[in-house]
């Protein structure tokens, strides 16, 4: 099992929330427990393109037969580093 942290909404306000990712039940999107529970217990909601993109990844995992925790962090790490790269670049501008 592998956490994520990431910038929920709660009423109009962002914060950080930990997810879990593991292995999801066949057929089931990787966060519906979790968006669930964060909605019914803290009133705060995943953003649609986060829940897409796990989403997105779960069915990769699928079709490519890997572990979807170990794509999540490639996927993850890779978009981190692009993102401090950018980050970088404009810094040096």
């Amino acid at each position: 099992m592998k956490r994520f942290t990431i910038p929920c909404d709660f009423g109009g306000q962002k914060a950080p929330f930990h997810a879990y990712i593991g292995n999801p039940v066949p057929g089931s999107h990787p966060l519906k427990y979790q968006a669930a529970w964060l909605k019914e217990e803290r009133g705060g909601t995943i953003p649609s393109d986060v829940m897409d993109s796990f989403q997105k990844l779960y069915k990769i995992a699928q079709e490519n037969n890997v572990s979807f925790e170990d794509l999540c962090v490639y996927a993850l790490s890779k978009e981190n580093k692009q993102k401090n790269e950018n980050d970088e670049k404009k810094a040096k501008s």
